[in-house]
């Protein structure tokens, strides 16, 4: 007798089939950079986005690249972004209170990308009778 309190055992093979986590697509975007609020969580999405940003710095000057670091502190001039601007092996650090603007200009390089769309690619192969199918490195611009 299964007593009612008591949950069904999730099927094993249903999880391994489950779908991933559903992300924002942020390819263009232009955050209001108004609030301390929106800064902050502007510049935790260009940390966790996987394409170059561009950031308009108060002075006008404008820095491209890809943000690999943030250092977040209870004021802004002592929150930093770090970055490394396209076409360099140069590293900038940007105080956040430096910051007038930020766009996600660069490609999603992830975009698309799930293991979903990886299986459905293999089976087709697989069916089409090729052989030695296996993850392939796309080439980046």
């Amino acid at each position: 007798m299964i007593e009612s309190h008591m949950k069904p055992t999730p099927n094993p093979d249903a999880l391994e089939v489950a779908p991933g986590a559903d992300r924002e697509m942020l390819e263009g975007w232009i955050p209001a950079l108004a609030t301390e609020e929106e800064t902050r969580e502007a510049l935790e999405q260009a940390f966790d986005y996987r394409g170059d940003v561009t950031i308009t710095l108060k002075t006008g000057g404008r820095i491209e690249g890809y943000v690999f670091d943030r250092q977040s502190a209870p004021a802004l001039h002592r929150s930093l972004v770090r970055i490394m601007p396209k076409d360099t092996n140069e590293r900038v650090s940007i105080p956040y209170s430096e910051i007038a603007g930020l766009a996600f200009t660069g490609r999603d390089t992830a975009a698309g990308k799930s293991w979903e769309a990886w299986m459905k690619k293999y089976w087709e192969k697989k069916a089409a009778g090729e052989k030695n199918i296996g993850i392939q490195a796309e080439v980046l611009d």
